[in-house]
């Protein structure tokens, strides 16, 4: 920690630190009487636990205290026990449950179990803080009503809040509650900086010393004794010890992964690393030194850390500080708190609940995941109906449930060559590659199990023909496989062998080999049945490159229905939405001319240009060429040339990359004319005007052209015949 500290950023931390302390008075205690116990409980827990998290945390800028997720848990597993809110049995309980926690956690940490933490996911710890907060929320509705705190999960909180609205509403109340809230969620939004929660209390306050709230019945916080907290043991009881046991390692858990997550997303976000069993190990101090105080379990504050964040707190200084502010309130200045009106002090509470909703993140797996959606979703129903320890093993199972779905059904594809171009590519991401005669090159990209094996099985039976030879598995993303795959490949290797057909696996890490030893299949290895590249096991089985291709005078794709085979990387980058990324690329490039190159130095430069691609095909180069002419007269505009030099240049360039196209790959040269064919007919359907005026162009272009570079000829008059004597 003391690394962190520099005297440059030490009187913002400091500053920072004090502003968090006044935030945290109001916050602090109500979530001490949500878990039952007097709200002077949660200033306590504002001093010795933040200290420790400051002194020993690895963590610069985490803020740790009284907070959401233990609260609810706490107070939740009260009600159920049926011990009253701010009872003595449990202002007696309340205690040994941290104790309890405290010493969980520092168990977790000797058991190194930080790592437990990357087995819940984000939408399943987003699904249960929110589900929490809600629950809290509604909690706390009744007391801007006028009444006292809900209980119990969703239909027993609105069942109390319509009781509390027919038995004891308080207008006033709900009229200062509900002020104090707009102010605040309004302040968040015009001025995120200003510590709107310190006003709302110092005008709350206003309203208790000129005796305001009393006269309009509006409750009003307890006063508060000046003076530190007193440490003592907490009287353990044995007898619900087993109860204690569990709803403690319930709480541990959650503060452990809660704190562990949240922490980590601000490290990520900030660039530094975690200590994570240390960090464990601290959480556990924190909540023994609570316990010691009398207070509830405490933990991380997201609420409080993005506050610090935002105010520019760069060290564990804002913990110490705000540490030291606290005991120095509770020792000269706890007068002003028995003067708080407690809608102000829920509204304050309901505010900070808001912040911590992920709000965002169910808009993002909206957006993005609608399968991680109904995770999040389920997590926070789970928490809202059934309880927080509910909502979580919901959210766990759910997220299980997802990943066995995505492993048992992976992405796959089969291979095959782009002539022309080195490796192997998927034939439903590029449209151009073509099958190899008498092979199968099959891509698996999972581990291979039980729940997957058929349809890998599947996939290989459906794809064999009467002349396959050879079955090729690209492995590369197999690291492990178990005995019912092992088995079931085993057996379906034979059959094919049976078949004349040869089976093998090819590009795997060395470890997968040892894997089939284990399984009883080094024969796998032996007789070279796994190989360590595609084009060793092709070799073994007696096809070497060039390699003969399928159907070589088969009918080209449809561009308009199977894609455009000249888009060759960008359709293996962006896929079906290689169109979009093409125009876009196009419009990026043109923001970037040189007004002072010639037009085809110009046009080269564009496509050498730094965008997505630092250099693209020659294939993806036509396509762009296409691209551009419908940009014509921007580039007239931006490079002060006439549209018809424009059109000469692209054909200039075109007439370069057609040549090379009939060396390297006349396929491809045929594919690129067959493209433009189509796409030109589109045009002149869609836009008349424009494809008058780009074939009279072309015409004088291609005129001009041949003219000047007479090795151009042969090239004009296969791709271009019928525009240069006839315009069509």
């Amino acid at each position: 920690m003391l690394k962190q500290i520099s005297v440059k950023t030490l009187p913002r931390d400091i500053f920072t630190g004090v502003i968090i302390a006044l935030v945290s008075i109001p916050i602090s205690m109500g979530y001490a009487q949500i878990t039952g116990l007097p709200a002077v409980c949660g200033l306590y827990g504002s001093i010795f636990p933040i200290l420790i998290f400051g002194l020993l945390s690895s963590s610069p800028q985490f803020i740790f205290g009284v907070d959401a997720a233990p609260a609810a848990l706490v107070g939740s597993w009260l009600v159920s026990q049926g011990i009253a809110l701010g009872s003595p049995e449990a202002i007696e309980i309340v205690p040994v449950i941290t104790l309890l926690v405290g010493l969980w956690l520092v168990l977790f940490s000797i058991m190194k179990a930080g790592r437990i933490a990357a087995y819940i996911s984000t939408p399943v710890m987003g699904g249960f803080i929110s589900g929490i907060c809600t629950t809290i929320i509604l909690m706390q509705i009744p007391k801007l009503l006028g009444g006292s705190s809900g209980t119990g999960e969703l239909p027993e909180l609105i069942a109390h809040i319509i009781k509390v609205c027919r038995e004891s509403f308080q207008p006033m109340s709900l009229l200062v509650g509900g002020a104090a809230l707009a102010i605040l969620l309004l302040g968040k939004k015009i001025c995120p900086k200003l510590p709107m929660a310190i006003f709302i209390m110092a005008g709350g306050a206003v309203l208790g010393v000129t005796g305001f709230a009393q006269r309009f019945g509006i409750k009003q916080l307890d006063a508060v004794e000046p003076g530190l907290p007193a440490w003592h043991l907490p009287a353990v009881t044995f007898q619900r010890i087993g109860d204690l046991l569990t709803v403690s390692l319930t709480v541990a858990a959650v503060i452990m992964a809660e704190t562990l997550l949240a922490s980590g997303s601000f490290a990520n976000k900030n660039g530094y690393k975690l200590r994570d069993n240390r960090e464990i190990l601290v959480y556990g101090l924190g909540n023994l030194a609570a316990c010691l105080t009398g207070c509830c379990p405490v933990n991380g504050s997201v609420s409080r850390t993005a506050m610090g964040e935002q105010y520019g707190g760069k060290s564990q200084v804002m913990s110490i500080a705000a540490s030291v502010t606290m005991a120095g309130i509770l020792l000269f200045c706890t007068g002003f708190i028995g003067y708080l009106p407690v809608p102000v002090l829920t509204a304050i509470v309901i505010s900070a609940l808001l912040g911590a909703v992920e709000f965002d993140l169910a808009h993002r797996l909206f957006q993005q995941d609608r399968k991680e959606l109904l995770i999040f979703l389920g997590a926070f129903a789970g928490v809202l109906f059934l309880g927080t320890v509910a909502g979580v093993v919901i959210g766990v199972m759910l997220s299980f449930i997802s990943l066995m779905i995505k492993t048992a059904n992976p992405k796959r594809s089969f291979l095959g060559v782009i002539p022309g171009h080195e490796g192997f590519h998927s034939l439903e991401r590029n449209t151009y590659a073509v099958p190899i005669e008498h092979v199968i090159l099959y891509r698996f990209s999972s581990n291979l199990y039980f729940a997957n094996v058929n349809l890998f099985i599947n996939d290989l039976e459906q794809a064999v023909k009467p002349d396959t030879k050879c079955i090729v598995v690209d492995s590369g993303a197999v690291c492990n496989l178990d005995i019912t795959a092992a088995d079931r490949i085993e057996a379906y290797r034979k059959t094919l062998n049976r078949s004349g057909i040869e089976l093998y696996f090819a590009s795997h890490i060395g470890a997968l080999n040892d894997r089939f030893r284990e399984l009883g299949l080094s024969g796998w290895v032996e007789h070279g049945y796994v190989r360590r590249t595609i084009p060793a096991a092709l070799k073994n089985a007696g096809f070497e490159p060039p390699y003969v291709l399928e159907s070589p005078e088969r009918e080209l794709p449809d561009p308009q229905r199977a894609g455009n085979p000249t888009r060759m990387e960008f359709e293996w980058a962006f896929g079906t939405h290689a169109e979009e990324e093409m125009e876009q690329y196009t419009a990026a490039l043109l923001q970037n001319i040189d007004e002072n190159a010639a037009p085809e130095e110009q046009l080269s430069g564009i496509l050498r240009a730094k965008g997505v691609w630092k250099d693209v095909s020659d294939s993806d180069q036509e396509e762009l060429l296409t691209h551009l002419q419908k940009h014509i007269r921007e580039l007239s505009e931006k490079l002060h040339l006439k549209e018809n030099e424009i059109e000469e240049a692209i054909e200039a360039r075109r007439m370069k990359l057609a040549l090379r196209l009939m060396k390297n790959n006349p396929k491809a040269a045929e594919a690129v004319r067959t493209y433009n064919q189509n796409y030109e007919a589109s045009l002149r359907e869609q836009e008349p005007n424009l494809y008058e005026t780009l074939m009279q162009y072309r015409r004088q272009s291609l005129e001009h052209l041949e003219q000047m570079h007479p090795e151009y000829s042969d090239i004009i008059h296969t791709f271009y015949e019928n525009e240069k004597t006839t315009g069509e």
